[in-house]
């Protein structure tokens, strides 16, 4: 099961991470950051890129503080890399995997 959490910032407005199957098949998992207003308009953004079956119960896998300093400096808020987190790999834009 695909483990997440989210983490509520001073503003009020949210980062999520989830770690999910790799969408092109390939095996192996992801690591996906959001940021949004709210959990919930954090799903609907990338259900709305094609990744119907995502899901966020519990907050067994938070953000940690790098993964929150990454997304709120990229513009599109939607990054992600190749999940367990190698520490030579970049954060990629979420068009990257998609392949939009």
């Amino acid at each position: 099961m695909p483990g997440g959490g989210f983490v509520r910032l001073p503003g009020g407005s949210v980062v999520v991470a989830l770690t999910l199957p790799r969408p092109s098949g390939e095996g192996g998992n992801v690591r996906v950051l959001v940021h949004a207003a709210n959990r919930a308009r954090a799903l609907t953004r990338l259900r709305n890129l094609g990744m119907r079956a995502v899901y966020l119960r519990g907050n067994a896998q938070p953000p940690t503080p790098d993964e929150v300093t990454a997304v709120l400096h990229h513009p599109d808020g939607l990054l992600w890399r190749g999940a367990p987190d190698r520490a030579q790999e970049l954060w990629h834009p979420i068009r990257a995997l998609l392949g939009t």
